[in-house]
C-alpha cells in the first residue's frame, strides 16, 4: 500500500504534523505512517526530561501538539476548578506533568499510536510519484509525500576533553545507563544552559554534592530566543535575506545557547548562597579517570575531584539526518547551503514530495525552528502545501 504521508520521527514535531494532517487537514489516519525507532511516540522527549528534572517548559502554554492554541488551557479544566501547580508565570508556561498529559491527550484524540511503526529509516529515495524509505528491518514504506521530522537528540555534543568511553562520564542526554550510583556522590555538572541548571537543582536537592562548572556567568534569558522570532518583528528581515550564509548567522546570534530562565536562575543562585551546590565559573583543560573518582585540571591551572561528571552541554548544531540524507542529497541532487542544511521553500518543501521539520527547516523558519513553536510553524506550512495541492488539482 502506498501512504499518503510518511513521518520520519515520532517527536514533538512528527507527532504535532501528524495531527495537523489528520485533524486540519482531513487526510486519511490509514494513509500516513510514523517511522521512529523508539518504543513509544515522543519517548525520546520523555526521557530527556525526565533526566533533567524539568518541572515547567519554558515554553507558553499556547506552544503544544493540539491544533487550537487554546487546547491545553481548555485540557487543565475551568481556571477556577484546577488543582494549582499546572501553569507558572511568565506566560502561563505548563507543568511537565500536564504538558505530557496533554500529549497523551493528542495521541489519543487523532488515533497517533497505532501509526507509529518502530523501526529506523536507513535509506530514503525518491521514486516516480513520491518516496521511498527502506528501514534497517529491510521493510519498505512508499508514499507520496514524506516528512523528515529528524531533531537532534541523537546528537548530544561531546567536549574535546570528555572521553566517550568512561563509564564515569556521561551525557544527560545519553540513554545508555544512569546517571549516578550512590547518594553521596561529588557530581560535577558542566554547562550554563537550562538542562545544566535543572539538573544541577534535581541532584542538590537529593542531597549530592554538585558542582555546577561553566565557562560564563549565570546568563537569565526567558526564552532561548527572543519572542520577535515568532512573528514579523524579525521573520521579515530574515526571510527578506537571500544569502543562506547570512541567514546562518542570524540564527547563530540569535539563539541564547547557554542560558537559563528566571526561575531557575533564582533557585541556582540561592543554593549556591547556602552552599548547597558550588559553581565553578572556569573553563575545563583536561580529565584524568581514576579508581576513585575522576580529575579535572581548569585552564586555570586549578584542580577539582568527583565521582562522576555529567555532560549537560546540549546537542550538535551538525546537521541531524546523518547518511541517509547524505545519499538522498546526491542521489536526489537536492539543494543545501554551504552549512550543510536543506534549502526549502516557504511551504517547508524541500522537494515537492519531501518536507522537512525541526532543525531541517531552520534556513526558512528561522532560531524558533526547533522548538515547539516551530514544530506549529511548520505545520502551518505543511497544511498549506496540502491546500495548494488540492486547488490545484
Amino acid at each position: 500500500m502506498k501512504l499518503d504521508y510518511l513521518i520520519v520521527g515520532g517527536g514533538i514535531h512528527g507527532v504535532h504534523i501528524a495531527a495537523r494532517l489528520i485533524g486540519e487537514g482531513g487526510v486519511d489516519a490509514e494513509q500516513i505512517r510514523i517511522l521512529d525507532p523508539a518504543p513509544a511516540l515522543l519517548a525520546r522527549w520523555r526521557a530527556c526530561t525526565a533526566r533533567t528534572g524539568m518541572a515547567y517548559l519554558r515554553s507558553p502554554s499556547v506552544h503544544h501538539l493540539d491544533l487550537h492554541p487554546w487546547s491545553l488551557q481548555r485540557f487543565a479544566g475551568e481556571p477556577s476548578s484546577r488543582r494549582p501547580g499546572l501553569f507558572t508565570p511568565p506566560y502561563d508556561r505548563p507543568s511537565l506533568k500536564l504538558f505530557d498529559a496533554h500529549c497523551d491527550f493528542v495521541i489519543g484524540r487523532y488515533g497517533l499510536a497505532p501509526l507509529h511503526v518502530q523501526a529506523r529509516a536507513m535509506i530514503c529515495s525518491l521514486i516516480r510519484g513520491g518516496v521511498r524509505v527502506e528501514t534497517e528491518a529491510s521493510k519498505v514504506y512508499e508514499a507520496s509525500k514524506v516528512v523528515l521530522a529528524i531533531g537532534a537528540s541523537e546528537q548530544p555534543c561531546w567536549p574535546d576533553w570528555a572521553p566517550r568511553s568512561s563509564s564515569r562520564i556521561k551525557h544527560i542526554f545519553d540513554p545508555e545507563g544512569t546517571l549516578t550510583e550512590g547518594p553521596r556522590e561529588r557530581i560535577a555538572i558542566v554547562g550554563g544552559g537550562i538542562s545544566a541548571g535543572q539538573i544541577a537543582l534535581r541532584l542538590a536537592s537529593e542531597g549530592y554534592e554538585v558542582h555546577l562548572i561553566s565557562r560564563h556567568a549565570l546568563r537569565e534569558h526567558q526564552f532561548d530566543s527572543e519572542p520577535g522570532w515568532l512573528g514579523p518583528k524579525f521573520m521579515h528581515g530574515f526571510t527578506l535575506e537571500p544569502a543562506l550564509e547570512r541567514r546562518r548567522g542570524m540564527i547563530a546570534a540569535a539563539r541564547h545557547r547557554g542560558s537559563v530562565p528566571p526561575d531557575v536562575r533564582r533557585p541556582l543562585e540561592l543554593m549556591i548562597e547556602q552552599r548547597r551546590l558550588v559553581h565553578h565559573e572556569r573553563e575545563i583543560a583536561s580529565v584524568s579517570e581514576r579508581l576513585d573518582g575522576v580529575e579535572m585540571v581548569f585552564t586555570c591551572g586549578t584542580r577539582q575531584s568527583v565521582d562522576r561528571v555529567i555532560l549537560a552541554t546540549g546537542f550538535s548544531t551538525d546537521r541531524p539526518g546523518g547518511s541517509m540524507l547524505d545519499a538522498l542529497i546526491e542521489s536526489a541532487a537536492l539543494p543545501v547551503a554551504s552549512c550543510g542544511y536543506p534549502v526549502v521553500d516557504d511551504m517547508c518543501r524541500w522537494h515537492p514530495d519531501i518536507h522537512v521539520t525541526g532543525p531541517l527547516a531552520e534556513l526558512a523558519l528561522g532560531p524558533a525552528s526547533r522548538n515547539i513553536a516551530g514544530a506549529r510553524r511548520a505545520g502551518d506550512c505543511i497544511i498549506a502545501a496540502l491546500d495548494a495541492s488540492r486547488l490545484a488539482a
